[in-house]
């Protein structure tokens, strides 16, 4: 530990801090364009200037070591003249579009020039203007905004893996730009809107149509995939949803959320099912709560409790669950599934179906083997937790199944079920490897949960990680990767069917032999509903 002193306060930190992070320990701010906690130290934009006794200038917090006995300060002369030089430098070209920025209210330039600016210019010559980049239907750019603080390509670098962004030319003559002007691939691309500290990077979506002072803030969780990413809803009027911002969670999404998290809410609002329905000659027709309900009562009471099946979807919660299980169980059904996507997934133990090692622990894994899963896509936030071990300590990874761009990577050893025979192999370089490793992991996706052969798949990565070190008493490497953020909540409440060699296959061929006729379907969209036509549907 080292020990110096900030403003007179004597505050201890860890070997390898930086003065900046002395100062937020001693509880002294210090303004920040450049810095963000996730990203590499750049020191670029020089406004975190403190004084450091025995140093002749000003010095960049953000990027001066801390050391032993060190006496910093932050509220002297030299300080203050030196931020007020900064940002009269930084504001020669920017535009004043508070009145119409969507930045304004939240906009680190605003606040700090607020608190740290010297109230007048002395530059009066005709503003630089920069050309708008296109970065596709999600980022709004205005570039003249842009004070080159570089958050936005260390992101894309360092968190995203697609080094799309870049800055060209030198000096006043400095852009950010895409490369080739193309839009953003990447899954997260909203983020770049919250680590801009001014308006030059905005959600396009939500432009002009609304400010932040207006919302109403709500902390909530995330169900667009399994991850179950810390997000926040802001919401006007009679709780319409404005946007979606992430909350910072080191354990599961850091301070990043996915596009697929940030932007779904629109479905919210239109084509939304907002009203019961009955079908009546083949056709569905608006009908009252109290018919649709006497309507739902005779299904049920009029079949046997074996002729009905209730399904649970991606999206349904537990406490809605809960209450529906009782329901049917109080009528005597016992066929529940949340298998939906036809997984054939029969687990014994909750081990058995859950990410063991969590997001948090792929910070301590050596190796990892993916079986059957795309984790960029399906799970995001989990695929940018894996980049950002491969790049702080150099993570060695393999994948079974369809060859894909994870960002980082990757040694590929085939797509079918019969190239994982190598586990069985303690010569292959990769048996070696995750025997050898201090914390293996594997990975598997809803690909080899569905696959015909999952049975034999599972059981030779189970056989496997039992009977070398990926599952031990102090590890537990082996994890289940759901797309759907209700599945482990319905697993947890034993949505499946009494038989445990049955699954969704044999549910459609139940219906099609006439022995399953009401199924209540509860969120559950992605059926093969051309093989339910025998059967009477409720649909929540």
């Amino acid at each position: 530990m080292i020990k110096l002193t900030v403003d007179d306060k004597i505050v201890e930190v860890e070997d390898g801090s930086t003065v900046f992070q002395a100062c937020e320990k001693a509880g002294v701010e210090v303004p920040v364009f450049c810095y963000h906690p996730k990203l590499s130290i750049a020191g670029n934009c020089r406004m975190c200037l403190v004084e450091v006794e025995k140093s002749p200038k000003p010095v960049a917090s953000c990027a001066m070591p801390a050391a032993e006995g060190m006496v910093v300060k932050t509220k002297t002369d030299m300080v203050k003249k030196a931020r007020e030089g900064v940002l009269e430098l930084l504001l020669i070209n920017h535009p004043l579009d508070c009145p119409i920025c969507d930045q304004g209210g939240e906009c680190d330039l605003q606040d700090i020039t607020v608190s740290y600016g010297c109230g007048s210019s002395r530059f009066d010559l005709n503003k630089r203007a920069v050309t708008d980049k296109n970065m596709g239907p999600l980022i709004k750019t205005i570039m003249t905004r842009c004070i080159h603080c570089t958050r936005c390509v260390r992101f894309a670098h360092e968190i995203a893996g697609t080094d799309e962004l870049a800055a060209v030319n030198r000096g006043e003559h400095m852009e950010i730009t895409t490369l080739l002007e193309g839009a953003i691939t990447s899954e997260l691309s909203g983020n770049l809107v919250d680590v801009c500290p001014v308006g030059a990077l905005t959600n396009k979506p939500y432009a002009f149509h609304g400010r932040p002072w207006e919302l109403t803030k709500t902390p909530t969780i995330d169900v667009m995939d399994g991850v179950g990413s810390h997000i926040r809803l802001d919401t006007r009027g009679s709780f319409e949803i404005m946007r979606i911002l992430p909350r910072g969670c080191d354990d599961i999404n850091e301070d990043w959320i996915s596009d697929r998290t940030r932007f779904a809410y629109d479905g919210l609002k239109y084509q939304r099912l907002d009203r019961p329905y009955l079908r009546e000659k083949g056709k569905l027709t608006e009908t009252s709560w109290a018919d649709a309900l006497r309507a739902v009562t005779h299904l049920l009471t009029s079949h046997k409790p074996d002729e009905i099946a209730v399904l649970s979807g991606p999206l349904a919660d537990v406490d809605g669950l809960y209450a529906l299980k009782k329901l049917m169980q109080g009528h005597g059904v016992e066929h529940f599934e949340c298998r939906t996507q036809g997984s054939k997934l029969a687990p014994v133990v909750r081990e058995d179906y859950l990410f063991n090692a969590t997001i948090a622990g792929i910070e301590q894994v050596d190796v990892c083997l993916i079986v059957g899963a795309n984790p960029r896509i399906d799970a995001t936030l989990v695929n940018a937790r894996l980049r950002k071990r491969y790049l702080n300590h150099g993570l060695r990874a393999a994948l079974v199944g369809e060859q894909i761009d994870l960002t980082y990577p990757y040694e590929y050893l085939g797509d079918k079920p019969v190239d994982l025979e190598f586990l069985r192999d303690s010569k292959h370089p990769m048996t070696k490897a995750l025997v050898s490793a201090k914390n293996p992991m594997v990975i598997v996706g809803e690909a080899a949960l569905i696959h015909p052969d999952s049975d034999k798949i599972l059981a030779l990565i189970k056989d496997f990680s039992l009977s070398n070190n990926v599952i031990r008493k102090d590890w537990n490497g082996l994890n289940i990767l759901h797309t759907q953020a209700g599945t482990t909540g319905a697993l947890d409440l034993g949505y499946l069917p009494a038989k445990s060699d049955e699954n969704l296959e044999t549910l459609y061929a139940h219906v099609e032999a006439g022995r399953i006729k009401v199924l209540y379907l509860y969120g559950v969209d992605d059926l093969d509903f051309s093989r339910l036509k025998k059967a009477h549907i409720i649909y929540q």
